[in-house]
């Protein structure tokens, strides 16, 4: 994952020496070889002494290292010999291929093009054997695709088509699943399960059910089988692999690659733990409830008695998705004022509560039947820091003001620097940078049909967006960001991410509507804004 970080990287005891070399007259030959020679001797003698102290640190820490490893494959037992053969079968099919793309690449063009000469560490190649790796490697893609301060921009643009799907598991397996942690028969706790899943991903499948004796509809997310294992067994050897680079490199451990396989390992084995996603659920329940916005927007109740670890069953909302344009109208007078509620409610849990929505797609953020913005899936969070929101808040109203002065001075105090930026600079870097945003490819297509038993017409819209451009946008910031040292948090980047999503809702639902401007969305605070501003006077 560092290939990236250390292009044309040498290890520092292989840099050529800075010392002066000294140069005599031809008069002074004997003088000037000694001379020459002497410091030759210098040099040599500096570069033995750090490649000496190098090997002892290595020594030193090499004890730490083994027991690690050893610490590391105890703790994985068998099964990391079965993902070891599912890696190679993964593999193997990937290479073939790859060996099939080249022989008609080879076919047409009579040459080979620069990513298939990288083999299956190209983009491409690399992303279709995640996604064949299975649960792990498609959430380690999709932590890629999320954080493009870590990665190479073209690694993050490939793994935004990182789909996390999977075949379902048959249903008899998931209702040993829900036996086993539920303690007792499925049929005393539900009166029907669909045996059908209503949905299937790398780590979970869904299905719909009624509970007993209520009788209220409900939705049970069961971890599929095996998952814990593969996870375990693929955490541990990301982990022992970061470990090797680190000794070996000195380049790696300043970069803190292992610092970065635990920030993955955490995020991973949150999705895994459905008690997690409850409490993100509950929490944001209470700050709805809170904030008095309860009767504009839900989320899933959660049924304790009948959740565990494993096993997530919420309350069954019913409504549309925020693209489906025709089944809006239907539901509201205004999808605009629809989309202005779904708005302040997420920007309002950025500061209000304990973690944000991080995955506002249109399959997690409906219209409910009541009217309301249900909020789905709270599998992936996001947490934020008041300073990092503070200045996100300057940030969003600089791009819609386009002060590019103030977006400098918001975008350095997000970002971590060890050296002086020159504010006025960057801000020149950035307006340049933002005036490709006028050229972005977007269209909203408009499909209509007349139903056969009746004169209604149904219409469906979607925006269509140039993803690959978007992206592009966004990694321009970070490549512009990060030529003046700055490194952002990766809540950065999912921030970033909803709000291309509420972007392309306000192109459906509210074209004529400014996301960052309209004074009916709360988004920033002008006495934040205006300090901003006085930090160029």
């Amino acid at each position: 994952m560092a290939v990236s970080a250390f292009r044309g990287a040498r290890l520092p005891f292989l840099h050529q020496s800075q010392l002066p070399i000294a140069r005599g007259s031809s008069k002074k030959m004997i003088g000037g070889r000694k001379s020459k020679a002497f410091f030759i001797s210098a040099q040599y003698s500096q570069t033995q002494d750090l490649f000496t102290s190098r090997l002892q640190s290595r020594i030193e820490n090499l004890p730490k290292l083994v027991e690690d490893i050893v610490q590391t494959s105890i703790n994985t037992g068998p099964r990391g010999a079965l993902r070891l053969v599912q890696g190679v079968q993964a593999f193997v099919g990937v290479g073939g291929e790859w060996l099939t793309d080249i022989s008609k690449s080879t076919r047409v063009s009579g040459g080979l093009p620069t990513e298939m000469q990288l083999g299956l560490l190209s983009p491409l190649y690399l992303r279709k054997l995640f996604e064949r790796m299975g649960a792990t490697y498609i959430k380690l893609g999709q932590f890629i695709a999320s954080a493009p301060t870590l990665f190479p921009p073209e690694y993050v643009e490939e793994f935004q088509n990182c789909f996390d799907k999977a075949p379902p598991v048959p249903f008899e397996e998931i209702r040993k699943i829900l036996q086993e942690e539920l303690g007792r028969p499925i049929e005393s706790v539900y009166e029907y399960v669909d045996p059908t899943p209503l949905a299937s991903a790398s780590i979970a499948q869904v299905h719909g059910a009624r509970l007993r004796g209520s009788q209220e509809d409900v939705v049970i997310k069961i971890l599929k089988p095996g998952i814990e294992d593969f996870l375990v067994a693929d955490l541990n050897f990301i982990y022992v692999v970061a470990r090797i680079f680190e000794f070996l490199s000195p380049e790696f451990s300043r970069t803190s690659l292992v610092g970065i396989v635990k920030d993955i390992r955490e995020s991973m084995l949150e999705e895994v733990d459905f008690n997690k996603e409850a409490q993100n659920i509950e929490s944001f329940k209470r700050y709805l409830e809170t904030m008095g916005l309860s009767g504009q927007a839900t989320a899933p109740r959660v049924y304790k008695h009948c959740s565990s670890r494993r096993v997530l069953t919420m309350e069954r909302l019913y409504g549309v998705p925020l693209t489906d344009l025709d089944s809006i109208r239907s539901l509201v007078s205004s999808p605009e004022n629809s989309l202005i509620t779904a708005l302040n409610v997420w920007f309002g849990s950025l500061i209000s509560c304990e973690s944000f929505h991080a995955d506002v797609h249109a399959g997690n953020l409906w219209l409910l039947r009541d009217g309301r913005i249900g909020f789905l899936d709270f599998g992936i969070v996001g947490r934020i820091s008041p300073k990092t929101w503070e200045a996100m808040e300057v940030f969003l109203a600089s791009i819609a003001t386009e002060e590019y002065e103030s977006m400098a001075s918001a975008l350095i105090q997000m970002g971590a620097t060890n050296r002086d930026v020159d504010a006025k600079a960057f801000a020149r870097d950035l307006e340049k940078m933002f005036s490709s945003i006028q050229e972005l490819d977007t269209e909203i297509v408009v499909a209509t049909a007349r139903g056969t038993n009746s004169d209604r017409t149904a219409v469906a819209a979607n925006v269509v967006v140039d993803e690959r451009q978007m992206n592009a946008l966004f990694l321009d910031l970070v490549r512009v960001s990060e030529s003046y040292g700055l490194k952002f948090p990766r809540e950065f980047a999912l921030l970033m991410k909803q709000l291309l999503y509420f972007d392309r809702y306000t192109r459906l639902l509210a074209p004529n509507m400014n996301m960052l401007q309209d004074q009916r969305i709360s988004v920033v605070s002008n006495r934040r804004m205006n300090r901003y501003k006085d930090s160029f006077n």
